[in-house]
């Protein structure tokens, strides 16, 4: 992550702009794109400061409280699907997205992964039938 500027050279900008400098000419002259320029003295005028906002932090989980103890309770009643479990914590008045939900089930260590024996249980039509899985994913005896 990047840092934000010095507070002496926001300070020169703002002084050079506001001694009648254009904006551009200011960008230009402390080597400081334009965008970022008009940017400080938005925030001149919206704050009095030119001091950069909060960079980073910690962000709160956006499942907590009870809506974790009902989410986790209804993860170990029975089968579901995350974008289901989107659309119910919504019905519930909880705004969330796949990534917080699957992050949340994730850390319950409730994922599903599906067993091997599905795949490939036909032949192809190249080559001979497929083995069930359940006996190649056996330990060999020796």
């Amino acid at each position: 992550m990047g840092k934000p500027y010095s507070l002496d050279l926001r300070k020169r900008v703002v002084a050079a702009i506001e001694g009648g400098m254009s904006r551009n000419q200011a960008a230009k002259r402390f080597g400081v794109a334009i965008s970022t320029a008009i940017g400080w003295m938005q925030r001149v005028e919206e704050t009095g400061s030119v001091e950069p906002g909060q960079m980073g932090g910690h962000k709160p989980k956006a499942i907590s409280g009870d809506h974790a103890v009902w989410l986790s309770q209804r993860l170990r009643d029975g089968d579901f699907t995350i974008r289901g479990l989107v659309a119910e914590l919504a019905g519930r008045g909880l705004k969330v997205d796949y990534h917080s939900v699957w992050d949340f089930v994730h850390a319950e260590k409730l994922s599903f992964k599906k067993k091997r024996g599905g795949w490939r249980t036909r032949s192809s039509r190249r080559g001979a039938a497929a083995r069930p899985m359940d006996k190649v994913s056996r330990p060999r005896r020796t």
